[in-house]
């Protein structure tokens, strides 16, 4: 079955290393790969993945230009990936840097507000919504029952807030957060990905998010370089799914999402 990985960090090889080994603290989870884009395309093509979501997330407002001139040219390089950038409401030029993403073909922006200890209600981000909105998707990493920035129901009112947002919930719509998700996000006006969730629910509430959500609305995702992308093949195949129900997750909801 055709596959597409909606949730993949990349980094220069140079500093991928480091990276990797933040993630490791922050979590406190042992990172099953290294974050190149070499491993990433290897794996990929093991396992019949043909496009991957690649994304880097901007901490400081001085590293969003770096940190998308490495995804665009990454892009170019490799037609197996599709690009979400980065901004920050510290950086100077939200509204120049966006239009620059839009040219060179990036899809979306991703927000990883716990890493950047910004909640998704201040002002600052709201100002990046309402440039984006009707323009360019964004992905919000969701959810952490340590840190308060991205809430199930912070995003749920961004959501009404901004109808017009496309908007991907990483993590099944709530990282350590799962019932919350269930409770406040399932039917709301948003796609999640699989990504980081597997590992740690019950395939029954799994499943029951995935019914609830609908299927329509889910998109298989990896999070590399924290899993290896056969282990999270293998945990969703155990969801009971019809195949068509598994066609739509691993590869059409996104094509349509994306406009693949």
């Amino acid at each position: 079955m055709k596959i597409i990985d909606c949730h993949c960090h990349i980094y220069p090889d140079k500093i991928a290393p480091k990276a990797v080994e933040s993630i490791r603290k922050f979590y406190d989870i042992p990172m099953k790969c290294s974050g190149t884009t070499e491993e990433l395309l290897t794996q990929g093509k093991k396992y019949g993945v043909e496009k991957m979501l690649v994304h880097s997330t901007a901490t400081r407002g001085d590293q969003v230009v770096g940190i998308n001139n490495f995804l665009i040219s990454e892009l170019e390089k490799h037609p197996e990936f599709i690009g979400y950038g980065t901004l920050h409401p510290d950086f100077s030029d939200n509204e120049g840097e966006l239009n620059r993403l839009i040219e060179n073909g990036i899809k979306g922006i991703k927000f990883h507000p716990d890493f950047c200890e910004i909640d998704v209600l201040t002002k600052g981000m709201y100002d990046i919504y309402e440039m984006i909105e009707g323009k360019l998707g964004i992905m919000f990493h969701v959810g952490d029952d340590r840190h308060p920035y991205s809430q199930p129901e912070k995003i749920k009112k961004i959501l009404h807030d901004f109808p017009n947002l496309s908007v991907i919930g990483a993590h099944m719509g709530g990282y350590t957060a799962w019932e919350e998700s269930y409770n406040i996000l399932c039917g709301e006006n948003m796609y999640f990905d699989t990504s980081s969730s597997l590992a740690f629910i019950s395939t029954d509430l799994a499943e029951k998010i995935i019914r609830k959500h609908g299927v329509e609305k889910i998109l298989f995702a990896t999070d590399y370089p924290m899993w290896y992308l056969k282990d999270e093949i293998e945990m969703f195949m155990k969801i009971p799914l019809t195949d068509d129900e598994r066609e739509k997750i691993f590869h059409k909801n996104a094509e349509y999402l994306l406009d693949l």
